[in-house]
């Protein structure tokens, strides 16, 4: 046995070791400035301390929305993972609680699912209530570094405590590597009424790939989709499967969510979607979306550079033109090296998908959830005018929401946008440009990208998919992050930076043509912390 074997064997039984005491005893040792450090987001998620990527295990549960995430509790960089835990009964305000599922002599615990068995189909429950159980990856790094395929597999763990306590299902793995499969991970689970089964959707390195179950212990594998289409510029990851219902048409379709790294739309990490129909066995991509996704091309759920590894909540108490949804917000092209040291990453906003049917077919539409209005304090409103040059809105605190309504000449000569500036110089550009019918954002005067050369090396852009000269533009800024909602959620951009101190001041820009501003309204906002 080498001894890098043996360091890792001695470090998982330090891990088993880990005790509640030892958690709570961290908890005490954290300094006031929890929450309030320099760059800490104020009502985005993120952990208390150290590294976080994808959100997992996302499940609703008597009244309590569950954030599992992928979380290193060592270090502010990625290590061996566990499942960090988290809950909110809003989807704003989040409790944070003990790790949920660590690692141990079987591997990492790599990303995942949960669902509510209501009909205890896997047995695992044992008291009055359904039991929910969790799929995650189980990630050998032995057989990794010893130059194997097959270091990744499937296994299940199940609570009958609401979530509280998880224990590990002793026949795991359920799904076993098929032998030589690499980057075979990310389970999603749903329950499928139609066929009577559970199905999880697998991302195995450039497609994905469908298993069926009665009991979510035993599984066979169904089929594969997405060689051929869709993006292909890096590895699949993290997908979800789930139908939704078209609120004008009642037509109801499924949506396969598939992210990727690299091979976003502005470089790096991003998620790309298909929509279609799923018969239990296959998922079809509707002919009318077929064209969108061939050619290496992508439909994309977000075109900035900081959304990724998004995925959906199950069990939730929607209808069925609801779906809630939540992502990661960095890049794996510099997430490791951002400058935030007491905490590395926060999630996006979670999200409500709508299925919307345009003159392409249907695609998603993404909304804030509305319980994000709880935090808005006195709104600040703007005249109507006609912005021609520089009109400034004035001071602003460093989290606040602006709902723009502009109006837009006929002529593609002009350009218009926001520019948020703070007392140090720095500013960041956010708009939208008429010559090319893109939306920029501009990030590269927007404080410090020393550590990356890929994080504000250029504008990054993305497509308007709205011909209308009524442009609706809503904005999310957190003290290091902004989110833009354009015309009715149908395009999404998300980006973070890093200014030296908060951006404290807006103004609205207009090159070329004038444009018509028809309202314009900030509400700063509370912080969840």
């Amino acid at each position: 046995m080498g001894l890098k074997y043996f360091s890792l064997i001695i470090y998982f039984g330090l891990l088993i070791a880990c005790t509640a005491e030892k958690q709570e005893a961290d908890q005490n040792a954290l300094s006031d400035t929890l929450y309030h450090e320099q760059h800490r987001p104020q009502f985005h998620f993120s952990p208390p301390r150290n590294w976080m990527n994808d959100p997992n295990g996302l499940v609703y549960f008597d009244g309590e929305y569950h954030l599992f995430y992928q979380h290193y509790p060592d270090s502010n960089v990625w290590g061996p993972m566990h499942w960090g835990h988290a809950v909110s009964i809003d989807l704003v305000h989040w409790e944070n609680l003990p790790i949920a599922i660590y690692p141990d002599s079987a591997g990492y615990i790599f990303s995942g699912s949960a669902v509510v068995d209501e009909k205890n189909s896997s047995g695992l429950g044992t008291g009055t209530q359904p039991p929910l159980v969790a799929m995650y990856t189980i990630h050998d790094p032995m057989k990794q570094q010893a130059g194997r395929n097959d270091y990744e597999s499937q296994g299940i763990a199940y609570s009958n405590d609401k979530g509280g306590t998880w224990t590990k299902y002793t026949g795991n793995p359920v799904i076993p590597n098929p032998g030589n499969e690499r980057d075979f991970r990310d389970p999603k689970v749903t329950w499928d009424e139609g066929s009577g089964q559970w199905v999880v959707v697998l991302a195995v390195k450039d497609h994905v790939a469908f298993w069926g179950s009665s009991d979510l212990k035993s599984w066979h594998h169904l089929s594969d989709f997405g060689t051929s289409l869709g993006s292909h510029g890096g590895v699949w990851e993290c997908p979800d499967l789930f139908p939704l219902q078209c609120t004008e048409s009642g037509e109801t379709k499924w949506v396969l969510i598939v992210n990727i790294n690299p091979g976003g739309p502005n470089g790096g990490s991003g998620s790309q979607y298909f929509i279609g129909q799923w018969d239990g066995t296959t998922f079809s991509p509707d002919a009318d979306f077929i064209p969108f996704v061939t050619n290496e091309q992508g439909v994309w759920l977000d075109f900035g550079k900081d959304d990724y590894a998004g995925v959906t909540w199950s069990n939730a108490p929607l209808s069925p033109d609801q779906r809630l949804w939540i992502g990661w917000m960095s890049n794996w092209e510099y997430a490791t090296v951002v400058p935030t040291t007491a905490w590395r990453s926060a999630c996006t906003l979670p999200r409500e998908l709508r299925l919307v049917h345009t003159e392409s077919g249907f695609r998603l539409a993404s909304d804030p959830v509305a319980t994000l209005q709880q935090l808005r304090q006195q709104p600040l409103r703007t005249a109507p005018g006609v912005i021609d040059s520089i009109l400034v809105l004035g001071k602003v605190p460093s989290m606040f929401e602006l709902e723009l309504d502009l109006q837009l000449p006929e002529s593609g000569d002009f350009s218009v946008g926001l520019i948020l500036e703070n007392d140090s110089e720095e500013s960041y550009r956010i708009g939208f440009d008429g010559h090319s019918n893109r939306f920029y954002s501009d990030r590269m005067a927007a404080g410090d990208h020393s550590f990356s050369d890929r994080f504000a090396s250029a504008i990054h852009t993305a497509p308007r998919q709205s011909d209308s000269r009524h442009l609706q533009m809503h904005l999310y800024f957190d003290v290091s992050s902004v989110e833009l909602f354009a015309d009715d959620g149908s395009m999404v951009l998300t980006e973070i930076y890093f200014p030296s101190a908060p951006f404290s001041q807006v103004k609205l820009q207009a090159k070329g043509e004038p444009v018509k501003l028809s309202e314009a309204t900030i509400y700063p906002l509370q912080s969840i912390w």
